[in-house]
Order: structure tokens, then C-alpha cells, then sequence
């Protein structure tokens, strides 16, 4: 268990800059999530996610490296999904600071949904993952801001509930509390059994 689960108490952003900060020179591994070994922009919100609440709330489909040039037109995928999960920040990036733990959306096109995501650390930078480099925190530049389609911010834990603050949230395609298996370039790499549940 990740020691900002420990203490989630504290203000969910702090807590979530934090984890992400854990992921710091993570390689780049499309479609993968995880810490060390390997992550892609979502594995990396993925594997936020998974340090502050505990299991994810969904289980993400297979994606190609071009996955937004090729969705149903009038859809927005990972929009969509930080919708459903994420709690959406009215004002636009390109007028405001976001806050440390902020989730930060980009479309390289503006006629493309956004394919890209980053965590914001609230001073002019940002921690994310891209291809041919480690998990990194670089600056949030003119170019980041003109690109950003959206801003979200991780849901407060419910009062009185520490450990596992998703068990009401049900993953779409089964039930993964104990499979450690991860795809990291394309193969299956088993991990065995989580320490806990051994």
C-alpha cells in the first residue's frame, strides 16, 4: 500500500502529485501501468489512481498508439472516461494555474479528441509520459496550455473511509483484485499475486 493511502486525509491533490511523483523515471511502455518498469500517459493516471484509491474503477480497452485519430467521430474516449471518474474543473488551462494533482487533457489536432494526459504539479509544470522518454516533469509551456482540452480534478475520499475507497466501484470487465498481470509491450507479464493476498 502506497504511503499517500496511508495518509489520505490530506488534500487529495497533495496526495496525488505525490503518487505521481513516485513514477518518475518510469520508461515509456505503451498501454502499460507499471511503477519502474513501464507506463504509458494513461498507466501513469492509472497508476495514480490505483495508489490513492485502491482498485481501478475500470478496466481500459486495448488502444493503438494512434487510438484518437481513429475514434468514432463526435467521441471524445478519454474525456469521456475522466468524466466518469474525475471531478471536471469549469475554468480552461489556458486562464488558470492548476493546482498540484490536477489532471490535464491535450489534442494535438483541434479537430481530434484528446489522446494525452499529464498530472500538474501547481507551479508552471506538469509530471507525464511520453514516447522515447521516462515518466518526467517538464514545464507547463504556451504550447501544453494551447493544447489542453480539459481539466479534472481526483474525488475526495468519502469521510470516514480509508484503505480501499473504491470497493463501491466495480471494474466494467471483471473483478482483477488479484491478478498482478500487465501488458508491457504488447506481452503478458505476470506478477504473481499481490503480497497481501498471497
Amino acid at each position: 500500500m502506497s504511503a499517500m493511502r496511508r495518509d489520505i486525509g490530506q488534500d487529495i491533490g497533495v496526495a496525488a502529485l505525490g503518487e505521481a511523483r513516485l513514477w518518475l523515471g518510469t520508461p515509456y511502455r505503451h498501454q502499460a501501468s507499471l511503477r519502474g518498469v513501464g507506463c504509458d500517459c494513461l498507466g501513469l493516471l492509472r497508476g495514480v489512481w490505483r495508489g490513492l484509491y485502491g482498485d481501478e474503477p475500470e478496466v481500459p480497452p486495448p488502444y493503438s498508439g494512434t487510438w484518437a485519430e481513429s475514434a468514432a467521430p463526435g467521441t471524445d474516449p478519454l474525456t469521456e472516461a475522466a468524466a466518469r471518474h474525475l471531478v471536471p474543473v469549469p475554468e480552461s488551462l489556458a486562464g488558470a494555474a492548476p493546482r498540484p494533482g490536477d489532471v490535464l487533457l491535450f489534442a494535438f489536432r483541434r479537430h481530434l479528441p484528446a489522446r494525452h494526459c499529464a498530472i500538474a504539479t501547481g507551479d508552471g509544470a506538469m509530471i507525464h509520459a511520453h514516447d522515447g522518454a521516462v515518466v518526467a516533469e517538464v514545464a507547463l509551456t504556451g504550447w501544453w496550455r494551447r493544447h489542453a482540452t480539459g481539466v479534472f480534478r481526483f474525488p475526495q475520499v468519502p469521510s470516514g473511509r480509508r484503505g480501499d475507497a473504491t470497493s463501491d466501484l466495480q471494474p466494467r470487465h471483471g473483478d482483477h483484485r488479484d491478478r498482478r498481470d500487465r501488458q508491457v509491450d504488447g506481452e503478458q507479464v505476470d506478477l504473481g499475486a499481490p503480497p497481501w493476498r498471497r
